[in-house]
């Protein structure tokens, strides 16, 4: 079966930077989209950032843009989301996804599978 598993969370100060990771199995990973969303503590899921099955095309949030970079490693089957100056804002749980249908989808039920999610959280 598909398994999504994220790493990389903790505890930062502001402006640190983190790198979140996802490893993937049980998938051709290649030929899905993946993406990330987060939930933060009394707010509702959100989109993040989402990369194409090949890597040659990323989404962000507006809220992120500029801070946080997604990327893959389709020989490895992982997902990265590299973190910098990072905000108190951002404290969150993280999870990561895959679309099946390769693209870039901003809507979290656009996704086929989920994580479990990883914790990074952000003190001023």
């Amino acid at each position: 079966q598909v398994q999504l598993v994220e790493s990389g969370g903790g505890s930062v100060q502001a402006g640190d930077s983190l790198r979140l990771s996802c490893a993937a199995s049980g998938l051709t990973f290649s030929t899905y989209a993946m993406g990330w969303s987060r939930q933060g503590p009394g707010k509702e899921r959100e989109f993040v950032a989402a990369i194409t099955g090949s890597g040659l095309l990323t989404l962000y949030s507006d809220s992120v843009k500029g801070r946080l970079t997604i990327s893959r490693d389709n020989a490895k089957n992982t997902v990265y989301l590299q973190m910098n100056s990072l905000k108190p804002e951002d404290t969150a749980v993280y999870y990561c996804g895959a679309d099946k249908t390769s693209r870039l989808v901003r809507s979290l039920s656009g996704y086929d599978y989920w994580g479990q999610g990883t914790q990074v959280t952000v003190s001023s």
